[in-house]
């Protein structure tokens, strides 16, 4: 596992840093009989949950780092961390070159959150309410504030409601303007928790393409968590899988596909309605001739399999496509979470199962 990490970045300007960093939470147990209820309130019991475990991570500026991992392995807990919402147990946390819990005030100041399931938009006003009280609050000078409101507004969209309440924005006027909101003071870093959850595929593209010419535009540092993995992929340059409180992979999407295998669909369309026999790749179903097929492209060739397919059958139509990087995380997170004695079926998921899993 560890050998699929990298090294920490070669360039000196570092925005995030955190080393050797642990987290543990200790959790009373409650019982639902009257009797162990009692006995509780005398000797509690506790359990020890090491949501984060020793974990070491560098991020550049300019950089767009995706970090996924299924539930409970400790993202959140990563992310308040690094917010300055909570303060590690052990180890060392560097963000700007400041400690989030020492020097929160001046730290804030450089750093934006949005949190895709909390506001900060005042619910019975209007979203340029919301914007004054920051303008106010955080002291963010005129010319500073117009300038910026400027361009937010331009580049969001944020006319056509800005004048509106916050409770009457649709979901996705509302992440634009809890955006806008996160911006406004200019942070040099921005910490995204679920930017895009529960949006259309419209807002979608309107949320990550700005993120993306923010970044691109004025370098802002940005930290992403989600579960859409197709959208972190269009998104980050990186990923940082954590899994039970340890970081499982740190690279890029390209690596990451690698290193679980290439897979890929084909679907073959044939004059008859057997499917031909492939090896090296897994038959899915047929229907009307046409048969699909999941495949490792690192181990076998698409020519290699179209060769047999011809050898077999009159081929009419081919069609191949990367499995959707949701699909590919899906079956690494089932792997992760179901015990050697109930595997999943190794072949349907990963057909290069004979190869030795570097993430296992």
């Amino acid at each position: 596992m560890d050998a699929l990490v990298p090294s920490a970045t070669c360039h000196s300007d570092i925005v995030v840093e955190l080393s050797n960093v642990w987290k543990v939470y200790h959790q009373i147990q409650r019982a639902g009989r009257l009797r162990d209820i009692i006995r509780g309130l005398l000797h509690p019991q506790v359990r020890r949950v090491e949501a984060l475990r020793g974990i070491s991570l560098t991020i550049q500026r300019g950089e767009i780092v995706a970090y996924a991992g299924p539930n409970g392995a400790g993202k959140s807990t990563t992310i308040k961390l690094l917010t300055g919402l909570l303060a590690p147990d052990a180890g060392r946390i560097r963000v700007l070159g400041m400690d989030p819990i020492r020097d929160r005030i001046p730290y804030v100041q450089r750093i934006g959150v949005v949190f895709g399931q909390r506001t900060e938009l005042w619910w019975d006003h209007s979203v340029a309410a919301s914007f004054e009280w920051k303008r106010v609050v955080w002291d963010i000078p005129s010319e500073r504030y117009h300038r910026t409101l400027g361009f937010l507004r331009e580049i969001l969209g944020l006319d056509d409601f800005y004048q509106t309440l916050a409770r009457e924005l649709s979901l996705g006027q509302r992440m634009r303007a809890e955006l806008g909101l996160a911006l406004l003071h200019e942070p040099e870093l921005l910490f995204l928790d679920e930017p895009t959850i529960g949006l259309d595929v419209l807002a979608k593209r309107q949320i990550l393409g700005f993120i993306q010419q923010l970044n691109r535009e004025r370098r802002v540092t940005v930290v992403v968590t989600s579960h859409d993995m197709d959208d972190l992929e269009r998104l980050a340059g990186r990923i940082v899988l954590i899994h039970r409180g340890s970081i499982a992979f740190d690279g890029d999407f390209a690596r990451l596909r690698r290193a679980l295998g290439d897979r890929r669909h084909l679907l073959i369309e044939t004059i008859t309605d057997h499917p031909p026999l492939l090896e090296g790749a897994v038959w899915l179903h047929s229907q009307n001739g046409r048969h699909e097929y999941v495949f490792d492209a690192a181990a076998v060739s698409i020519a290699a399999l179209l060769d047999q397919a011809a050898a077999q059958t009159r081929i009419l139509d081919v069609e191949t496509h990367r499995v959707p990087i949701d699909d590919v995380i899906a079956a690494l997170y089932q792997r992760w979470q179901t015990p050697p004695s109930r595997s999943i079926d190794a072949t349907r998921a990963f057909p290069e199962q004979e190869r030795a899993d570097p993430l296992a």
